[in-house]
């Protein structure tokens, strides 16, 4: 039997992915005459993994403005708790779900005096937990040793606060407010996982009786977490969610202007990526016996340095309703993008940035127009990256009647994955003794194209005693190379 030696990588990474979709409604009463803005955001409140499921429950805040009967521009908030789970056929209790919720889609239907709203959320689930790699170190064999990179995913989570305080003009009422999060930057400081980015706030807030305006800010942030495993030069990634927003308003009739004082709270987790390399062994032959070499499998998964692209599109806008030369446009609300990449002779980001837009009829009421505008913008990234887009200073404007030009700003992150999988020698099964040859010499023509340890393999040599025997030769191998083997023949 052929003896060899074995270790065991033990760490802590992905271990696989899943998905979910849930669809969570809220009602509200016969007040609203007509719906103008309705906005969706989600919090999550748990997460556990069960056999094959991942649970979790969360909250979703619903906000709308409305117009009543009399005309009159009004706001209405309820939150509404919810259940979901996810299947997932890996998944057990030992493994640490990660779970990202996004609010997708929100649609509003009426049935009879009521007004529903209806957000469809989905969840990115990335599940971790242990992970073992057993390998061959050593035997009696010829051994090609290589070096094998590994990652180990060390998670970490915490908190903080960020604020803005600025000035407009004169407001009687804050009607809705949206935020979205853009993390721009996630590295490694020694000891602390470090998020940097901007929440872009966005204020849609009433000014009169019948005037309504819109306005954001890019609020800064910077969340350190602590981590053990973090050090600089190591690759990470994270998320940032607002939990929670404190909206403080001080009006100045006599000045005609408002001071507002926004107090946000975070919360954030990340990942760490430790790269190590273990020592083991590729490929291996005996020189006595043939061999069945079993393979071990590991696949790793982590990021790379992040590509942050700042873009400014424009173009003619799709519109949910028709308008006109009549309509006044009051506001642009609840801004926000969607965007893939696209290979092609160029690799390009293709999506469509979407708001609300608010106008006034000459009638005297209120409506509100849903508007897209599609953009292609060309980018240098390789492989697979992970997309974020964050739209804002969007507007609006009817040059030709019936038709809208809009504008955004674009800031893109684009983060790419790496992926790679390791396959060491783990087992050894012996098989028939090998027919040695009694001539004292030998003449191999090999295959071109072959390395030293290929040619070796093939002669059931040692590389070294091939290299000595064949010091001309010339690697890798040209078509019609001869390779002679000497042996020692023993004279009685």
């Amino acid at each position: 039997m052929i003896g060899t030696q074995t270790e065991t990588f033990r760490g802590y990474g992905k271990l696989g992915e899943a998905s979910g979709q849930t669809a969570v409604e809220c009602r509200f009463g016969g007040e609203v005459e007509t719906v103008l803005s309705a906005h969706a955001s989600v919090t999550l409140l748990s997460v556990e993994a069960g056999n094959g499921e991942v649970h979790y429950t969360g909250r979703v805040h619903f906000s709308i403005v409305y117009e009543s009967g009399e005309k009159k521009v009004c706001r209405a908030e309820k939150g509404v708790e919810f259940s979901a789970k996810a299947v997932s056929e890996i998944c057990c209790p030992a493994y640490t779900p990660r779970v990202g919720l996004q609010t997708e889609n929100v649609s509003v239907r009426r049935e009879g005096a009521s007004v529903y709203l209806t957000a469809l959320l989905g969840a990115d689930i990335s599940l971790y937990g242990e992970k073992t790699l057993e390998y061959l170190t050593d035997g009696e064999l010829v051994c090609k040793r290589e070096s094998f990179p590994v990652l180990t995913a060390h998670l970490c989570g915490g908190a903080a606060e960020a604020d803005d305080e600025f000035e407009t003009d004169f407001i009687g009422d804050v009607l809705l407010h949206a935020e979205t999060v853009n993390l721009s930057d996630v590295h490694c400081e020694t000891g602390a996982l470090v998020l940097e980015g901007e929440v872009n706030l966005g204020i849609l807030a009433l000014k009169s009786e019948n005037s309504i305006v819109s306005f954001e800010r890019l609020v800064p942030f910077r969340v350190e977490i602590p981590c053990e495993a973090a050090q600089a030069g190591r690759n990470a990634e994270g998320r940032v969610c607002v939990n929670d927003i404190v909206l403080h308003a001080e009006a100045d009739e006599e000045q005609g202007k408002c001071k507002i004082a926004a107090e946000l709270t975070l919360s954030a987790e990340g990942c760490v990526y430790e790269e190590t390399q273990i020592d083991g062994v590729a490929d291996a032959f005996s020189l006595t016996h043939a061999v069945k070499l079993g393979y071990a499998d590991a696949d790793c998964a982590g990021v790379g340095e992040a590509i942050k692209l700042t873009e400014r599109v424009s173009g003619k806008a799709a519109l949910s309703s028709p308008v006109d030369f009549s309509d006044v446009f009051q506001a642009v609300t609840l801004q926000r993008a969607e965007a893939n990449l696209v290979d092609g002779e160029e690799k390009r980001l293709e999506g469509v940035a979407m708001a609300t837009l608010l106008v006034l009829g000459t009638d005297g009421n209120h409506r509100g127009v849903e508007i897209s505008l599609p953009f292609s913008v060309p980018v240098q990234a390789e492989g697979e990256c992970a997309v974020s887009v964050l739209a804002c200073g969007m507007s609006a404007r009817q040059r030709q009647e019936g038709e809208v030009e809009a504008e955004a700003t674009l800031k893109i992150v684009l983060t790419p994955r790496k992926k790679w999988s390791v396959h060491p020698v783990a087992s050894v099964e012996e098989g028939e003794a090998l027919t040695l040859s009694d001539s004292a010499v030998s003449v191999y023509i090999p295959r071109a194209g072959d390395g030293l340890w290929e040619l070796a393999k093939s002669l059931k040599k040692p590389p070294e005693e091939v290299s000595a025997s064949n010091p001309d030769i010339e690697f890798p191998i040209k078509k019609g190379q001869r390779v002679i083997i000497y042996r020692k023949k023993n004279i009685l």
